[in-house]
């Protein structure tokens, strides 16, 4: 179910089972991937297979795309369950906000008396 209001999309994998995908986080620096804690797993090469893509069939066995991503751990199911105890940004300025905040650097919060203040752009 795409959810346009929302930007994202459920997959429903059993009757009245939701489940979100979303990409992880690393949790500890990973230096034989280059990927260092609190950053995406997500890597620039990964982006370079979905690129390359495009000029792949479907059935092609280089092709890279969804399940590439899943099995290289860079996208998990969660469902409303596992969602409960998950820690999950929404954006991406969430998570350098948090990456910022773990390095102990103080991040400025707009605290000001109008209530819509608090809505983001």
């Amino acid at each position: 179910i795409r959810e346009s209001r929302d930007r994202e999309f459920k997959i429903f994998s059993d009757a009245g089972r939701v489940m979100r995908p979303l990409f992880v986080v690393e949790q500890e620096d990973d230096p034989d991937r280059g990927v260092e804690n609190g950053s995406l797993v997500l890597t620039k090469d990964m982006i370079r297979k979905l690129e390359r893509d495009s000029s792949l069939p479907g059935d092609s066995h280089e092709f890279y795309g969804w399940r590439g991503l899943v099995g290289d751990g860079v996208i998990e199911y969660l469902d409303a369950e596992e969602e409960e105890t998950s820690m999950i940004c929404m954006t991406p300025e969430d998570l350098e906000i948090y990456r910022l905040s773990k390095q102990g650097i103080d991040i400025s919060q707009d605290n000001s008396e109008d209530l819509n203040a608090r809505l983001k752009p």
